[in-house]
């Protein structure tokens, strides 16, 4: 199961930023096939979001049929098989990179500074 964040800086809509977690989940393994995911209810509550918005993240995922409800049970991922492209990648690390380095720019660090830092993280 993933932690969900949200990140209301971010200029992505909070339903938005749950698709997208939802989805790089499944594309790097910490979701699996059939896992159950958190009620609309449950999720709302830990992200302090309205139920709508995680019920239209969800609705949209299960249009794409990357999740299945089933009525009592829950919201599971379903058994699609399903990739991120390179280039959806490529731009979500960018997205990553730009607000990472925006911040620690903001604190007078260099990019000299941040490769060391994450240099020693290997």
């Amino acid at each position: 199961m993933i932690k969900f964040k949200l990140d209301p800086k971010a200029g992505t809509p909070f339903y938005r930023q749950i698709i997208d977690q939802i989805q790089f989940g499944i594309a790097c393994g910490n979701l699996k096939i059939g896992e159950q995911l958190p009620t609309v209810r449950s999720l709302a509550v830990d992200l302090k979001v309205n139920l709508n918005t995680v019920a239209k993240a969800y609705k949209e995922l299960e249009i794409r049929n990357i999740l299945e409800t089933q009525q009592g049970t829950g919201t599971f991922i379903s058994e699609i098989e399903f990739e991120i492209s390179a280039k959806e990648k490529e731009q979500k690390l960018q997205e990553i990179c730009n607000e990472f380095s925006t911040i620690a720019f903001s604190y007078g660090f260099s990019v000299d500074d941040i490769i060391n830092q994450l240099n020693k993280q290997k």
